[in-house]
């Protein structure tokens, strides 16, 4: 099976950017819950054997990895909230944690892969946009896993305080068992009111309500 390789690295720090960080975020699509991103700074001499796309690898293969990046390589995550997503709109709202897990790490790099086809505004470093990044370049890789297993766990937590909706398992997918949840218990607090599905949940309620 094909790995993301180091050429983009490596490419940009033959053109003078000694230090390169890979980011990518996770979490667009859910009803509920915060996106969240990852920015990643490998060290050449130790990046971890068996980095991919985080959608390909077994849940133990994530976390496992997850556990050597942060030994291993220079590592920041940030979110957006739910309130930021409503009030910008999800693709803007996306944007930001990227350019929050950049301006956390503990060396500020001198350029950045990011994940996808355009660079986030305010983006504070050059940048270079790379169209399933998280298939060809390590570190777009690495920040896929870190940004997938922090939202999660965050996921799960939630789960504890609102229990019904099976966040510890979709992470606020549209799954049968959250879509019954909603029609039945409500919308949460963490729920995204801007996406169609929430905003025709409430109108439902408030119709009743009338």
């Amino acid at each position: 099976m094909d790995r993301p390789g180091f050429s983009l690295e490596l490419t940009a720090i033959a053109a003078g950017h000694a230090c390169v960080a890979g980011v990518d975020e996770v979490g667009r699509g859910p009803l509920a819950g915060p996106v969240t991103a990852a920015a990643v700074v490998l060290d050449p001499a130790h990046i971890p054997e068996g980095l991919n796309d985080s959608k390909k690898l077994t849940a133990r293969k994530r976390e496992a990895l997850h556990d050597l990046l942060i030994d291993a390589a220079e590592v920041s995550v940030a979110h957006a909230s739910v309130e930021e997503i409503d009030a910008l709109n999800i693709l803007r709202a996306a944007h930001l944690p990227m350019v929050r897990a950049l301006e956390g790490l503990p060396r500020k790099p001198n350029y950045a892969l990011i994940d996808g086809n355009m660079i986030p505004r305010g983006c504070p470093i050059p940048a270079q946009a790379v169209i399933k990044g998280d298939g060809l370049s390590a570190s777009i890789a690495a920040a896929s896993i870190v940004a997938k297993i922090r939202r999660d766990r965050l996921m799960m937590d939630l789960a504890q305080q609102y229990p019904g909706y099976g966040w510890e398992t979709n992470a606020g997918y549209g799954s049968k068992k959250h879509m019954d949840a909603l029609a039945n218990l409500g919308v949460t607090p963490h729920h995204r009111r801007s996406f169609k599905l929430v905003h025709n949940i409430l109108y439902q309620a408030k119709s009743v309500r009338l």
